[in-house]
């Protein structure tokens, strides 16, 4: 499923300038807006239930201490998000059925471990979640790990895949290096932080038949940037600002 011509708004962990990151009151407030999608984050619990959390560790965001992967979900499930008025920390089922018959998208970054291996059993754990909620086909798996994305993408049903690239990478490995992984792997879009992104990026990723999103765009100014550069979509921790600055609905 494509994207418009315009340009998408994701609510970045639920908005997370605005509300509690990747709590369940975040992504209510943020499918309130006429934006197109939200984006979360997951990790697995001891018992493997997918757990929507950005970091490996719970301390930042949660009241609990240690490795998200050293609890199982009911543990998880109980303890408190931080400056969330006594709001707790969600698993994937639980956001996923906030999408249930909403128009707006989901994506779901897939994390990768403590130490940054892929978790092999994430994919077809968050792919189970979001099928419980009958919600796989306006979903979009993405990540930094390409055979993670890959995975996603064979298993079919969801509305489409994202790969997502951070400067260091195309230091190392060039933009015909990034266009080749993204060839080598089948994909049809890509992602990168928008201090990354220029014009002669968005050109070559265009050339080689790529759609392209962007991540970190906060502030008028960066988000105004991805707007000009007409990305396909903007993830942004602020998506009232970007309503505000594409021109509302």
């Amino acid at each position: 499923m494509p994207f418009s011509a315009r340009t998408a708004i994701v609510s970045h962990r639920g908005g997370a300038f605005l509300w509690p990151e990747n709590s369940l009151d975040a992504f209510r407030e943020s499918l309130a807006l006429p934006i197109e999608q939200c984006e979360c984050d997951v990790h697995l619990s001891a018992d493997g239930v997918p757990v929507v959390i950005h970091d490996a560790v719970l301390e930042r965001t949660t009241e609990g201490k240690g490795p998200v992967g050293a609890q199982d979900a009911a543990a998880l499930a109980a303890l408190r998000l931080r400056g969330a008025s006594g709001s707790r920390l969600p698993l994937l089922s639980e956001v996923a059925a906030l999408f249930q018959g909403r128009r707006q998208q989901l994506q779901v970054e897939v994390k990768t471990l403590r130490d940054g291996a892929p978790d092999r059993a994430l994919v077809p754990r968050t792919l189970a979640a979001l099928d419980g909620a009958g919600i796989r086909a306006q979903c979009r798996i993405i990540s930094f790990d390409a055979p993670l994305v890959a995975e996603a993408a064979a298993a079919g049903g969801l509305a489409g895949t994202i790969w997502l690239f951070e400067a260091a990478l195309l230091r190392r490995i060039g933009v015909a290096g990034v266009i080749g992984v993204a060839r080598a792997h089948g994909f049809a879009m890509v992602e990168t932080e928008i201090g990354t992104l220029d014009g002669a990026l968005v050109e070559a990723l265009r050339g080689a038949g790529l759609s392209i999103g962007v991540w970190g765009a906060n502030h008028a100014d960066s988000i105004g940037k991805a707007l000009a550069l007409g990305v396909d979509a903007l993830a942004t921790d602020d998506p009232v600002l970007a309503l505000r600055l594409r021109g509302g609905a």
